[in-house]
């Protein structure tokens, strides 16, 4: 009975993109920011806005923020809690909703935020949120994230070998797939940079023996003449 009640807990349960991005930015404020935390609408915004450490970059406002705290809040992801001055603020329930530790959170948070990434990029970012050693570490987390069915590798094993959560819709799912496998294509092939080198070289020769013919055909000319 515990082991299926443990079962269902981890399940994950697909969520939109805003909501993962909020959710991913009340995690991250509590860790990197906890004396401005919980969060006002206001400040979550921001956080969902901001340039940095976000990948796809967003453009939320209030009615977007709002219908991703509800969907959060009826998922039992996050909580709103009365702030000082009576303003209205927000807190994540990330950890009991995932069934996460500290570890899990952090790794989980930088996937939410910035979609799938490698072992050293997870170990890098994750680490403003929770120290990981190294690559060892990164991977063991990563491992226990996989077990509880939240994370997956998406790209074949060995390096360079990309990992994502599991909570986007199966439409957006669909998408990720095709755009890793554009990008692995990309990579075996020739790189446009390459390519255009190749071409500046041949057309520097072109140039080069084009130069040539008009002296041979000027000097003719004179021989001619």
């Amino acid at each position: 009975m515990n082991d299926e009640s443990s079962d269902e807990k981890a399940s994950p349960v697909p969520l939109s993109a805003n909501a993962r991005r909020v959710l991913g930015v009340l995690v991250e404020k509590a860790k990197t920011t906890p004396d401005n935390y919980p969060l006002s609408l206001a400040a979550l915004i921001s956080g969902c806005n901001q340039k940095s450490n976000r990948s796809p970059k967003m453009d939320l406002d209030d009615e977007d923020t709002l219908l991703a705290l509800d969907e959060l809040r009826e998922l039992g992801a996050a909580r709103e809690v009365q702030g000082s001055g009576r303003v209205v603020k927000y807190r994540h329930a990330a950890y009991e909703w995932l069934d996460v530790d500290s570890p899990g959170a952090s790794v989980m948070t930088e996937l939410l935020l910035r979609g799938p990434q490698t072992i050293g990029e997870i170990r890098t970012r994750a680490s403003r949120m929770y120290k990981l050693d190294d690559l060892q570490a990164a991977q063991a987390v990563v491992d226990t994230l996989i077990e509880k069915g939240l994370v997956e590798a998406v790209t074949p094993p060995g390096r360079g070998q990309t990992f994502a959560h599991t909570l986007y819709p199966p439409h957006e799912r669909q998408y990720l797939e095709v755009k890793i496998e554009k990008q692995a294509a990309a990579s075996q092939s020739p790189t446009p940079t390459a390519a255009k080198t190749v071409v500046d070289k041949l057309l520097e020769r072109l140039d080069v023996v084009n130069e040539r013919i008009d002296k041979l055909e000027k000097r003719i000319a004179e021989l001619e003449d």
